[in-house]
């Protein structure tokens, strides 16, 4: 299949082409992936035949005025198996996987469009795809992120979260964003919790949670707050790790967003959206749900504040 990884690195190139000079396209192999320590996010694409491809589409403006600057992560997994812990249902609609990035890279292409001021704007993919073959991962796995944090891989199908950690590291540590979103297909435990209709946002940061409710609104990209009750970290506990890649099936889509507080400064206003459900429609397929979000937010963290 020509859709994947490498392809979607080609679609990320083209976009900073065609900005006019508004946007940087970097594009880290799996050797500067390597050098980063990027063992998380290099472990899920172990099993695919098309290297992993780290995506990073930086947006400055024209008079180089910068309020403030704000990372976006999209996740990229191009199609998912589930690994190992292969999965026994769905497996024919994980082309959409993807639409976290797509959103993000859809978001990129239109501030490009616009021009946006004041505004420094990282837009991040960690593409690859979670294949089985003899180099795969598998579970009971410790692998090590950027941070230096392990990880006890419980289930090899919890993969979105373990490519996104060292995306957030680079967001945070390399790149020096003062706000992160990071947009997501995750769990099928949100989707259970709020249909296909809305996404559920996860954020420790009230005024993030205000802004991004409000926008929601106007953008008719619909979501809803969800809890991170910090009790749930119990179930990451690990005996042989930092931390498990998941909990148990009860509260799914809140762990997962705990795990991912891991990876980001808690000092930084931080959110995780869980797109799974209305990213994909059963009558018209992709819905390019969160592009609008993501474009109006980073809108707004470009206005001066009095």
């Amino acid at each position: 299949n020509v859709l994947n990884s490498i392809s979607m690195a080609n679609t990320a190139r083209k976009i900073a082409a065609e900005s006019g000079g508004l946007i940087e396209c970097t594009i880290l192999g799996k050797v500067e992936c390597e050098k980063r320590g990027m063992g998380s996010y290099l472990a899920v694409g172990r099993g695919s035949e098309t290297e992993p491809q780290f995506i990073h589409l930086a947006y400055k403006p024209k008079d180089g005025k910068i309020n403030k600057k704000v990372g976006i992560i999209g996740k990229g997994v191009l199609f998912d198996t589930g690994g190992y812990n292969i999965k026994t249902a769905m497996m024919g609609l994980m082309k959409f996987d993807c639409g976290g990035a797509a959103a993000v890279l859809g978001a990129a292409l239109t501030i490009s469009e616009l021009a946006l001021e004041g505004v420094e704007a990282h837009f991040i993919v960690a593409a690859c795809e979670n294949m089985v073959n003899e180099k795969a991962y598998v579970p009971s796995d410790v692998i090590v992120a950027s941070n230096g944090m392990t990880i006890e891989v419980d289930n090899t199908d919890a993969e979105g979260r373990l490519t996104m950690a060292d995306a957030l590291v680079y967001a945070d540590k390399e790149i020096g964003c003062e706000d992160i979103i990071e947009l997501s297909t995750l769990t099928g435990a949100c989707m259970v919790a709020l249909g296909t209709g809305l996404a559920g946002v996860f954020t420790q940061n009230e005024d993030l949670a205000s802004e991004l409710r409000d926008i929601s609104k106007v953008t008719g990209d619909k979501s809803w707050r969800m809890p991170l009750e910090q009790e749930y970290n119990d179930q990451l506990k690990s005996k042989i790790a930092d931390i498990k890649n998941c909990g148990t099936r009860y509260g799914g889509a809140i762990t997962a967003g705990l795990f991912l507080e891991n990876f980001v400064d808690k000092k930084k206003p931080f959110a995780h959206i869980d797109i799974a459900g209305p990213v994909w429609s059963d009558a018209t397929g992709a819905t390019g749900f969160g592009s609008k979000l993501v474009t109006e937010w980073v809108r707004r963290k470009g206005e001066k504040k009095e």
